[in-house]
């Protein structure tokens, strides 16, 4: 099986295109589209550039984009500088990233009705509870003796009247 680099570079050639005409056409550098010819992909700082470089390349020649880019992390698995993406940061992962990660994930639009709803679900059974609750107590029974006190003597008690 032709590698990616003879691939695109034996279809460029049976377009009768050159490496300038191309690189006109698909906005990549001269020396990118000669790299990527050549199968030199040391070249590219990181494999996102490569692998939109050869996406954008094989699709301005007509090839067919899925079967070039799955030869191309097969040959890029063997490679040590493009094996694996590399972390964007060092730090290790905590929760507060977990999280956000889960949330992200959430769609919003499906769970935040749904979210409203149970709330207001909630709501109307606990006021349906104290409505109840508050509908059972006598309301007497918080009066007191029913005797009218005086403040100025404590002693003494005024009467009822009738």
């Amino acid at each position: 099986m032709p590698t990616v680099a003879e691939q695109l570079r034996t279809a460029r050639e049976a377009q009768g295109l050159t490496v300038y005409q191309i690189a006109d056409a698909t906005k990549i550098k001269t020396d990118h589209v000669r790299a990527m010819d050549e199968g030199d992909f040391d070249v590219f700082c990181a494999s996102v550039f490569l692998r939109g470089f050869v996406r954008t390349y094989a699709s301005s020649l007509k090839l067919d984009v899925p079967a070039i880019m799955a030869s191309l992390d097969q040959e890029l698995s063997g490679t040590e500088k493009f094996a694996e993406l590399p972390p964007l940061t060092k730090e290790r992962r905590g929760v507060l990233d977990w999280i956000t990660y889960v949330l992200s994930r959430i769609h919003w639009n499906i769970a935040l009705p749904l979210l409203l709803t149970v709330l207001l679900i909630i709501g109307a059974v606990v006021g349906y509870r104290a409505w109840r609750t508050h509908q059972s107590v006598n309301p007497l029974s918080t009066l007191g003796s029913g005797m009218n006190h005086d403040q100025k003597s404590p002693g003494k008690t005024l009467p009822i009247p009738q």
